[in-house]
């Protein structure tokens, strides 16, 4: 019997290694985003970098959030499918 619920509870299923053919994708946008982002600091005076910093930090805090959402809709769409597999005619 699977232990699937159990393993993904404690961890050992990790959803995002399973994108592996677009990890090289991704790294690909990561550093061009830090690129961009030693250029853009580079310019930026002491005051102005702190700023930036506070824009980045809410700015990945809200794609946190809403990655989160988009994860459990996700979820909530494949429980209903399974739902409507298994326990409707």
């Amino acid at each position: 019997m699977s232990h699937f619920i159990e393993d993904f509870y404690y961890g050992n299923i990790e959803p995002q290694e399973s994108i592996t053919e677009l990890k090289a994708e991704i790294k690909k946008k990561l550093d061009a985003l830090l690129q961009t982002e030693e250029q853009l600091t580079s310019k930026l005076t002491e005051e102005e970098k702190a700023l930036f910093v506070k824009y980045a930090s809410r700015t990945s805090e809200l794609l946190c959030i809403s990655n989160a959402d988009s994860f459990i809709a996700g979820f909530r769409l494949g429980a209903k499918f399974a739902y409507d597999t298994f326990v409707t005619d």
